[in-house]
């Protein structure tokens, strides 16, 4: 006897959030409010999200309004990241809608007295035989949302569905081509004042003394905010607040800093740390002679956000309660740390989203949130906006944190694979607010007394893991063992940047066995089919190698190079092909993609993800790295941290491959691995030498050349 099947069960986000009405409402103007806890950064969320809404309530999609995220009304769906909010978010909402359509249906089928299985909706009316109508307007006001949602709504087959799966105009478009203040930085409050926080140059250092007289006779100045450690200004102009910064500069004292690593030894330093070790995975095979065993090193160094826009908040207090307007990726999780450091309950802060420019993990969007609303303490009702400088959103933002990863790959008589072992060495790759006892922003360690700073720690492995992200081949390999040793020690600061370590561990897994498959002379796109037994993975790399006409004739000073992953393993697929030329420094003509994420929700939004996905991968791996000397952050403007130019990004050319019929999953980190490891492999069978430090400048090449002589 088979066993029963599994009591259906809500989705993840809709289960925490069940009540309808945090979901969807309909308005008197004949329109449609979607409140998803997912904000857009960038990634075209909102649209996608509209396409779900507008299929399963039979409504035009220019009649859904996206309601931004606030934790005054919003669902609480966690924090936007990981790819995850098609999966979470998309899911919710269409169960949800589903049921919000059978609901009104219910209510139609009772006023019109027609059975609910002979009635239709088309773009909001409801109507049945006899011509008879209505309209979720009209009944709007008799049925209530005010219910949970239930298990046994049931959604729209694949081919019912008119919107989700076709390319729309992405809603937050027009609003921002027509300089409608969509973005935090042009926002202006009635009777707004500006402000400005004072920060050490030298890494660690803390304020010992501040001297006021200067500040207070500069012109506009309205107060001077000062709480242990944390000192700045507020004054009724920008250019006030920085004359105002400016003075109250010279008038600090500072302890001395604390030591940072050799930029030049990076690898060195996190192998030299305390660690906390973990064993991620382990494959036993019987014992197999092998002949040899290669043994390769790859690094990557610390990686700014670089955002376009330097992070901004505004914030106002109304006696006990405080009002945070931020582009924060978790308007819950931040309100969380917010409340530990005010020592408010959570329901005297409302923190609401508002998009900022290009958000790529945990910036420094939640710390200058606490920034605004210390200062707003001194500022008497009025609200403050807060907005960073470049120099402080390169110094003191949380970095992408640096990867040593040491690959073994044990080899037999013929070079195939008989045993795998990988070790990573990191800071941990999440220090999010609101997940721990203790508040993880930055002004929570200088106030008195101060927080300590938070240890970056790595998410669960059930999570997509962190340092150990995309570590586990996909391929089948007899035997191996994966090791996480995570730091606990952090001189520089780190948190989430877009795909954690899935980059440096899909660059070395991807790079070492084009070295296997040249030893062996074999093809390394055929190599790779050779050991997937995965279908959707084939599918994607056969794609790419067809689309790119791989490999083309062998060109002087040309190289071609391809790399592959699954996102977190259970994510979307990836594979790209890379077509470099290396007379000087290196340029990556053409990037071609093949991507798998399930449904596609909107097929324009996935290829702008994987675009934008594949132009920043290849300006973290011909560009990026965060400089520093023994007592300070050096990379502290545009000429110092150097970021692809337009002139410079490739031609890319993507490819969907649509499967409707399969759970859809997010695009936005799926292809940085994949890119990363397609340019390193093109480097290599361009130049003929091996580049296994991230980034791939002349530098690097030059010694990599010199240790092959």
């Amino acid at each position: 006897m088979s066993a029963p099947s599994p009591a259906p069960k809500l989705p993840v986000s809709l289960a925490a959030n069940p009540r309808l009405s945090s979901w969807v409402r309909f308005t008197g103007e004949g329109r449609v409010a979607i409140s998803p806890g997912k904000v857009e950064i960038g990634q075209g969320i909102v649209t996608a999200l509209a396409q779900i809404a507008a299929d399963e309530l039979d409504v035009d999609i220019s009649r859904v309004e996206m309601i931004r995220a606030s934790t005054a009304t919003s669902p609480n769906e966690g924090v936007t990241s990981g790819s995850l909010s098609v999966q979470q978010s998309g899911r919710a909402l269409r169960h949800a809608c589903a049921e919000v359509r059978q609901r009104f249906l219910t209510a139609a089928s009772e006023r019109l007295g027609v059975d609910a299985p002979l009635l239709g909706i088309d773009d909001g009316t409801i109507s049945g035989p006899g011509n008879v109508r209505t309209s979720y307007w009209e009944l709007a006001g008799d049925v209530s949302l005010d219910h949970d949602a239930i298990t046994g709504a049931v959604a729209k087959t694949v081919a019912k569905r008119t919107v989700a799966g076709h390319s729309v105009q992405r809603v937050d478009i027009p609003d921002k081509v027509f300089a409608r203040p969509r973005f935090i930085h042009d926002r202006a409050l009635p009777d707004q004042l500006h402000g400005r926080v004072l920060r050490p140059d030298v890494s660690g250092a803390r304020l010992l003394a501040l001297d006021e007289a200067a500040v207070r006779a500069v012109p506009g100045l309205i107060a001077v905010a000062r709480d242990g450690g944390f000192a700045g200004v507020v004054a009724d102009s920008e250019p006030a607040a920085e004359a105002a910064l400016k003075a109250l500069r010279k008038g600090a004292t500072w302890s001395a800093g604390e030591p940072l690593p050799d930029e030049d030894d990076l690898a060195g330093f996190l192998k030299s740390q305390p660690v906390e070790t973990t064993v991620i995975d382990t494959r036993a095979a019987a014992a197999t002679e092998h002949v040899r065993t290669l043994r390769r090193q790859y690094t990557r160094p610390y990686i700014a956000h670089g955002s376009i826009a330097p992070s901004c908040a505004m914030a106002r207090w109304d006696g006990n309660r405080v009002h945070v307007w931020t582009h924060s990726q978790g308007v819950y999780l931040l309100r969380a740390d917010l409340a530990i450091v005010l020592k408010l309950p959570a329901e005297s802060i409302v923190v609401e989203h508002m998009e900022g420019a290009g958000c790529y993990g945990h910036n420094a969007a939640d710390d200058v949130a606490l920034d605004a609303v210390l200062l707003a303490k001194v500022a008497g009702g009025r609200p403050v906006r807060v907005q960073w400088s470049r120099h402080d959103e390169m110094s003191h933002a949380p970095f992408g944190a640096a990867m040593a990863i040491e690959i073994e790959a044990d080899l037999d008589a013929g070079n195939e694979i008989v045993g795998w072992r990988h070790a990573i060495w990191s800071n941990g790759h999440a220090a999010r607010p609101g997940r721990a006892a203790q508040p993880a922003l930055l002004a929570a360690t200088e106030i008195a007394p101060p927080y300590p700073r938070m240890i970056s720690t790595n998410p669960a492995a059930a999570n997509g893991g962190g340092g150990d992200r995309n570590s586990v081949p996909l391929y089948e390999l007899p035997a191996w063992t994966i090791t996480s040793h995570r730091l606990l020690t952090m001189p520089v600061r780190t948190s989430a940047l877009r795909t954690l370590g899935a980059q440096g561990n899909v660059f070395a897994i991807e790079s070492l066995l084009d070295e296997i498959a040249a030893l062996r002379g074999e093809d390394p796109i055929a190599f790779r089919l050779r050991h997937l037994r995965d279908e959707r993975a084939k599918d994607v790399i056969r794609t790419a190698a067809r689309r790119a006409a791989w490999k083309p004739q062998k060109r002087t000073g040309i190289g071609h190079g391809v790399g592959f992953a699954r996102y977190k393993n259970t994510g979307a697929y990836c594979a790209a092909i890379a077509e470099v030329e290396g007379a000087g420094d290196i340029r990556v003509n053409q990037l071609t993609l093949a991507v798998d994420v399930g449904e596609a929700i909107n097929p324009d939004g996935v290829v702008n993800q994987i675009e934008g996905g594949a132009i920043q991968a290849t300006s973290w791996v011909l560009k990026e790295r965060v400089r520093f000397d023994r007592t300070r952050i050096t990379s502290t403007s545009w000429p110092d941290y150097p970021i692809l130019t337009f002139s410079e990004v490739p031609a890319v050319d993507v490819e969907v491959i649509q499967r409707p019929e399969i759970e859809p999953v997010g695009a936005g980190e799926a292809a940085h691995g994949p890119v990363t490891a397609a340019i390193a492999n093109a480097v290599a069978d361009c130049l003929g030498v091996r580049v296994r430090d991230l980034p791939i400048t002349r530098d690097r090449i030059i010694a990599a050349m010199e240790l092959a002589s």
